[in-house]
């Protein structure tokens, strides 16, 4: 009876439910463990965790910091592209200004030294026409003289009669020339 006892005593017993005595001594060593871990253990880890997100929090003030001044120096460099552009556009401006007043210096002087060159010709031939025209009046009035000479048979040498004769007849020439035109 006693062996059936103690099999009705086991069946009573819960496998789930510890006994007592275990029991309290499992929460004392808990106890145990918690408040060294939470003595020691916690603080540590307190540290190293506040620690931690400070140097989170700096490093993100020092992106942050690092964004702004990338930002300001992109600014800068934006606001100096701008002004090299424009002082670029400024100098281009006034090389083609210096360069069509340089063309219109040059087109002048050549024009000046065509114009004098056009007169120096026009005075050269004027000249050289006039030095043939003498040229011309003296050889034709010796031609005619010694033509006229033949033809009357004798020498009309006298040269003031000579060049009055000849200027007569090539007056009256160019009177006719001139009516012609």
């Amino acid at each position: 009876m006693s062996q059936m006892l103690n099999i009705a005593a086991e069946e009573l017993e819960n496998p789930l439910i510890p006994p007592i005595p275990e029991l309290v001594i499992g929460l004392i060593a808990f106890v145990i463990v918690f408040g060294f871990l939470a003595k020691k253990l916690l603080p540590n880890i307190n540290k190293v965790l506040e620690q931690r997100r400070e140097a989170i929090e700096g490093g993100i003030e020092k992106a942050e910091a690092a964004q702004t001044e990338a930002q300001s120096v992109l600014e800068q460099y934006k606001a100096q592209l701008a002004e090299a552009r424009h002082e670029a556009a400024r100098l281009r401006q006034e090389a083609q200004e210096q360069g069509a007043t340089l063309i219109a210096e040059m087109r002048a002087e050549g024009q000046r030294q065509r114009e004098e060159i056009v007169a120096a010709g026009h005075t050269q031939i004027e000249a050289d026409r006039k030095s043939a025209a003498q040229a011309l009046r003296q050889d034709v009035g010796q031609l005619a003289t010694a033509l006229a000479g033949k033809l009357v048979g004798e020498s009309l040498e006298d040269s003031a009669r000579q060049s009055r004769t000849i200027d007569r007849f090539l007056d009256e020439l160019e009177e006719k020339a001139e009516a012609a035109r």
